[in-house]
């Protein structure tokens, strides 16, 4: 039996595990020199070992059998179908999913701009890097498509910077055409303008147009926490046993961008400029969902009298949550308690495979959680809010008869 166990399963969070080369068949031939490979180049004796493994398993049965058994116990390069698309494949037919949405790992990283652009001093090394920025863009789109364009169970996301109004609406429709069935945003400021600027508006009109919801996803909004916090005579390891992963402060942390960036969109307006427009909120929880629409509410009620934009709101703006966005919650998070709270219409199923913050068994967590849940909410949380999501029915379609 899969691992679904008979379950009908949309995923809502995997990646690619990317190696030093992902980019390099796609991005502009101009800016190949100028991709930021030095993590990449830290990791060679890593990746190196990873293929290795993955040359062993297509031509050793026996090697294929045990990485077949430790399927959610391997993570990262050494998982299956972390790099291989055709092994990709074979991982969602033991998972027993209908799809997964996957993301990029880490080749955002080589061509993307610093938070914070107004430390450019010289004009021109800004406008050099952003056109690095988005020539990265296109090529890790095209590379993400590529990886899953002979399964329709896999489903690509883009990433798309809206620094450049004009590039990122171009990116976008090049990513959607190309196949990419979500695009993800950075979870910021696009640049010195807010997400909700009429200037962006052709980029948000294009996805409610295309059918494509934008996505956040954790790394999007840049450092979690100051490091000051961490400075404290008493250093900890993160959970993996590193130090450049999440750590209790920074999960304390995780929220706030997708929060404000979210919550920007809803008060300023932009879901009632496009009634149709999509999103999700991927790998960064969903206990805090709860609070947060009272909290929206009550920012409604208290300056709409100083702000007329506040006023013409259509909807309360918790009501706007239920009618565009989904987030996904940790493997753990009290989603029966969510449910009850909000509504069975807001929470989506995912493993973040291969990565080790899911879990070896992320599905048992979330079948301890949903207890006493109806089987019409266990539904749309296991695959008909991603369904939704994604306008990916037909996914599910022929299970569902």
């Amino acid at each position: 039996m899969s691992y679904a166990g008979g379950r009908v399963i949309l995923d809502a969070d995997s990646h690619v595990m990317e190696l030093a080369d992902f980019l390099d068949d796609f991005i502009d031939p101009l800016e190949r020199d100028r991709l930021r490979r030095r993590g990449m180049d830290a990791l060679s004796p890593v990746l190196e070992e990873a293929k290795r493994r993955a040359v062993s398993r297509g031509s050793n049965t026996a090697a294929a059998a045990s990485a077949e058994e430790r399927l959610m116990q391997d993570k990262g390069w050494m998982a299956m179908g972390g790099f291989d698309p055709a092994e990709r494949g074979r991982v969602l037919d033991l998972l027993g999913f209908n799809g997964q949405l996957l993301f990029a790992t880490f080749a955002t990283a080589m061509f993307s701009l610093p938070r914070n652009i107004g430390r450019y001093e010289d004009k021109a090394e800004l406008a050099r890097d952003v056109d690095l920025l988005y020539s990265g863009c296109r090529a890790q789109n095209k590379a993400m498509a590529g990886f899953c364009a002979d399964d329709p169970r896999l489903l690509p996301v883009g990433y798309v910077s809206l620094v450049d109004p004009t590039r990122a609406m171009d990116a976008a429709k090049e990513a959607i055409a190309g196949g990419c069935r979500a695009i993800m945003v950075p979870s910021t400021a696009a640049g010195e303008r807010a997400p909700t600027h009429p200037d962006l508006d052709g980029f948000w009109a294009l996805l409610e147009k295309a059918d494509t919801p934008f996505v956040l996803h954790v790394g999007g909004g840049g450092r979690l926490l100051d490091r000051a916090f961490h400075n404290n005579d008493m250093p900890v390891t993160d959970h993996l046993g590193g130090g450049e992963n999440i750590r209790s402060k920074d999960y304390l942390a995780i929220y706030h961008s997708p929060a404000l960036f979210l919550g920007t969109l809803i008060l300023d307006g932009l879901f009632d400029r496009f009634p149709d427009l999509r999103g999700g909120c991927i790998e960064q929880g969903a206990g805090w969902v709860i609070s947060w629409m009272h909290h929206l509410d009550y920012a409604q009620r208290a300056f709409r009298r100083t702000e007329e934009p506040l006023r013409r709101l259509a909807a309360k703006p918790s009501e706007y949550v239920h009618r565009h966005l989904k987030f996904t919650p940790f493997p753990g998070e009290p989603v029966g308690w969510m449910i009850e709270q909000a509504g069975g219409d807001l929470f989506m199923f995912s493993t973040d495979y291969p990565h080790p913050e899911g879990g070896r068994d992320p599905l048992a967590k979330f079948e301890e959680e949903l207890q006493g849940v109806s089987t019409e909410d266990r539904d749309r949380f296991y695959h008909g809010n991603m369904a939704e999501l994604l306008s990916c029915q037909s996914l599910v379609a022929s299970a569902d008869r």
